[in-house]
């Protein structure tokens, strides 16, 4: 049986270090590239980080109906998951990560309400902004733009399974590695009572009170959860 883990999060959250690193350490563990219209940004390859396609290619593969989610962003550009990925993976007998944003989670949560859902979270709005700095990959236009979107995609964050801060990197992996492992023994009607402890405190009702600076970071909305 293939369980669907979905990891989303504003962009600079460190949200593909984290996929990242669970992708190396995990066994068993399928990952599936997205599809964009959008341009390759930096050393970014077609096929690695992405596959870059056209609008009209893209456009294409929704006629078709093949994909299992899809969505634009920011207005713009096109970014979805081929559903030929979760076949391959169930053809496999592996699970299937995917590292999508909230709109495309929303969708495959309808589509398959067994998927494990993860919202990563920054430790707070200054951190996020530092980050999307130091990285040095947008304009300042483009900067102000991720703040406000990571502002509206955190108020999503009560339709996710488990809520991740991820303030400390090694920290943030342990935990994410404890969520995957400890849904996979569930599933299989067994459990760890370390790794399941470690994910449990993820859930809303244990980290609510954790979030709450970082939601009042982001504003009132985004503390409201509305």
């Amino acid at each position: 049986m293939t369980t669907v883990f979905i990891i989303s999060a504003p962009s600079g959250s460190g949200k593909s270090t984290l996929v990242n690193v669970v992708r190396r350490t995990l066994p068993n563990l399928e990952f599936s590239i997205s599809y964009t219209t959008r341009q390759p940004r930096g050393r970014e390859k077609d096929g690695c980080e992405y596959f870059f396609i056209s609008r009209e290619q893209f456009e294409g593969m929704i006629q078709k109906n093949e994909f299992l989610e899809h969505a634009k962003v920011f207005e713009s550009d096109y970014y979805g998951t081929a559903c030929r990925f979760l076949r391959h993976a169930e053809q496999n007998g592996n699970d299937l990560l995917l590292d999508i944003d909230v709109q495309g989670a929303e969708q495959v949560k309808t589509k398959i309400p067994d998927a494990v859902s993860v919202f990563i979270m920054p430790p707070n709005r200054a951190e996020l902004e530092r980050r999307l700095r130091e990285r040095s990959q947008d304009s300042e236009p483009v900067i102000q733009k991720r703040l406000k979107a990571a502002g509206r995609e955190i108020e999503n964050y009560r339709k996710y399974d488990y809520i991740l801060v991820n303030d400390r990197l090694e920290d943030s992996v342990s935990t994410l590695e404890a969520i995957l492992l400890s849904e996979r023994l569930k599933r299989n009607e067994r459990a760890d009572e370390k790794l399941s402890a470690r994910a449990e405190k993820c859930r809303l009702d244990q980290i609510r009170e954790r979030i709450q600076p970082i939601l009042k970071s982001f504003g009132d909305t985004a503390a409201s959860g509305q």
